[in-house]
């Protein structure tokens, strides 16, 4: 019970949700392992937790690499001794009409959405399956609970993610969690892998009118931590007050 002592991997821990989250964690004692693209992002990061008196390790991640996954999840071992909470967070999300026909686009959100959680499923369920405890926390969106234009493959690839973590739940058995955070208009960059200009302009304005914090969720992927082994929190949603 509790976040003190656990070993915690986040994928898209450079900025945003996951920054948040391993800012949060390791405030309250677990020690974070991060990956990301963004190396010295990931760097300064580390720096700002272990100045705080936190404990991180971070390691360079391409989440549409498996090997990447593999190696982080080998970190948390070798310096943690275990590895308590996997949380599958790296996402991206250049929406667009379909008829904008903006295919490459659709591609990387399979790539790093899908993929992404299903390769850090792949590097953790052994590890967690040998030490008969763990917990998976996978992102998604309330983008695939209300169905909007522009948002039909990124939604698409969250909802994939969602049934995945259902049948991962059902499979996991008695010593297995398995979380879904579903959250809404959060004020990160997410805009910034938009590649349709009147899309992302149309984003980003959306943004600064209604968006919450990052460390909303991180305060929700805490709550979800901190449970009693025996409790799974399965689906939290979190969005703003002012989000239709």
């Amino acid at each position: 019970m509790g976040i003190s002592g656990k070993v915690v991997v986040i994928t898209g821990a450079s900025s945003g949700i996951g920054r948040a989250t391993a800012k949060l964690l390791a405030e309250r004692g677990a020690f974070v392992v991060l990956g990301a693209r963004r190396g010295d992002v990931l760097a300064e990061v580390v720096g700002e937790i272990a100045a705080a008196g936190g404990r991180a390790a971070h390691e360079v991640t391409d989440v549409r690499k498996r090997g990447d996954l593999d190696a982080l999840v080998a970190l948390a071992i070798e310096r943690g001794g275990k590895l308590d909470v996997m949380i599958n967070n790296a996402g991206i999300g250049p929406i667009s009409r379909f008829d904008a026909l903006r295919v490459e686009d659709w591609d990387a959100m399979i790539d790093v959405n899908l993929r992404g959680t299903l390769y850090g499923i792949a590097a953790a369920l052994p590890v967690f399956q040998r030490q008969k405890s763990g917990h998976f926390i996978n992102i998604v969106s309330t983008a695939g609970l209300k169905i909007l234009p522009t948002m039909g493959v990124y939604a698409a690839t969250k909802n994939a993610v969602r049934t995945v973590s259902e049948a991962l739940r059902q499979e996991a058995g008695p010593h297995l969690r398995v979380t879904e955070i579903s959250p809404g208009m959060i004020a990160t960059d997410f805009a910034s892998s938009m590649t349709d200009p009147a899309v992302k302009e149309a984003m980003q304005k959306r943004i600064a009118h209604v968006a919450i914090s990052p460390l909303s969720i991180a305060r929700g992927i805490a709550y979800a931590i901190e449970q009693p082994d025996d409790v799974d929190v399965g689906s939290i949603v979190i969005r703003p007050t002012a989000q239709d």
